[in-house]
């Protein structure tokens, strides 16, 4: 026993030496090495929120009081700084955006007039539906044209509303909107109505020989970096213009994104910068919401910046404001009830009010005039 006590003994001190040689000779290895200066500081709004005290605290303890929400994604300066989930919605979960898909309607009309399937907003709409516009009576119809129907100023008597549920029950949807009275001249009055998305659905099929669906997966989905779920058709087949699509919240963050970058999806241009700029032009104004609407764009300051967003039923929002480099989405139940209006009137607030205001104080910008 004392033999191989001493052998343990004589081993431990051998390692020992072996140990304090190598931390020698690593020390002296970093002491060569070049002094790499300080490290860089952390992203002021990222450390905000890494904090005790979050930059946005305020605007989640507002947000966790609405039982309709589902999400709330902030995007600053290409990158995810919030993201949120309430009611059981996930981030892989699509949700319905209801009228926010016009927003991405418009970005379709624009890829396929990048891409010369159309010739551009001033075409009219007559040579698109020459059965369904063949009568001597149809000749101010059919001088609608594009942009008309990308501004709700075609005309035609609205199938939003209390005529939306005739219309959706209808056999041939874009035949029941084209038989609407025209109740102003094109071009003049705005009008909100998803039954003038429609026809835009119902054209891109037309030019692109496929279906709004597969167009809008491989011109706008993919070179986003994601697949466009499926959603609802009409009896035709015509996927549904302007309502009803489904997104995951981070792929209409990604659609938030396109914009911002006026139309570039990495080092792939995906649409023009003349289209993007001009889809967020002011052109008409709507009566019951008093907002500003360019081409299924609503244009709008928010937190005192000037800012544009698609806008869908009950509380879906994809924000963009420029100056702060910014996207802010939000997703709600699109189910119908009594406090939609109350809840999608909190949301805006929030967001104009709390989460605009907090990246601004982190971006260092200017206080907003």
């Amino acid at each position: 026993m004392p033999y191989r006590g001493a052998v343990g003994l004589s081993v431990a001190w051998r390692l020992l030496a072996v140990v304090t040689g190598l931390v020698a000779v690593l020390a002296a290895s970093a002491a060569a090495q070049p002094s790499r200066g300080p490290a860089a500081p952390p992203d002021p709004l990222i450390a905000a929120i890494r904090s005790p005290e979050p930059a946005f605290t305020e605007a989640l303890a507002a947000l966790k009081e609405l039982p309709r929400l589902r999400s709330l994604l902030v995007s600053w300066r290409g990158s995810l700084v919030l993201e949120r989930y309430y009611g059981g919605a996930t981030a892989a979960r699509p949700a319905n955006v209801k009228s926010a898909a016009k927003s991405v309607m418009s970005a379709l009309v624009g890829i396929a007039i990048d891409r010369g399937l159309l010739p551009g907003v001033r075409q009219p709409i007559g040579g698109y539906f020459p059965d369904l516009l063949a009568r001597d009576a149809d000749r101010a119809k059919r001088a609608i044209t594009i942009e008309d129907l990308l501004t709700m100023r075609s005309g035609l008597e609205p199938t939003s509303n209390r005529n939306y549920g005739a219309w959706v029950q209808s056999g041939n949807w874009v035949r029941y909107v084209l038989t609407r009275k025209l109740l102003a001249p094109p071009g003049t009055e705005m009008d909100y109505s998803t039954g003038n998305t429609h026809l835009l659905s119902a054209i891109v099929t037309r030019v692109a020989q496929t279906s709004t669906w597969q167009f809008a997966d491989r011109q706008l989905a993919r070179p986003l970096g994601f697949s466009l779920a499926r959603w609802p058709q009409d009896p035709q087949g015509i996927y549904f213009g302007g309502n009803d699509m489904l997104m995951t919240p981070r792929q209409m963050v990604a659609f938030g994104e396109l914009y911002l970058r006026r139309g570039m999806a990495g080092t792939q241009r995906v649409l023009s910068d003349d289209w993007v700029r001009t889809s967020i032009v002011p052109r008409s104004t709507s009566y019951w919401s008093g907002q500003s609407y360019g081409y299924g764009w609503w244009i709008r300051p928010v937190g005192g910046y000037e800012s544009y967003h698609a806008w869908g039923f009950g509380g879906q929002f994809i924000f963009v404001v420029p100056a702060l480099d910014l996207v802010v989405v939000t997703t709600s139940s699109p189910t119908v009830s009594d406090d939609r209006r109350t809840h999608r009137r909190t949301v805006d607030d929030i967001v104009d009010r709390l989460i605009v205001p907090a990246v601004a104080a982190a971006h260092g910008a200017p206080p907003a005039p």
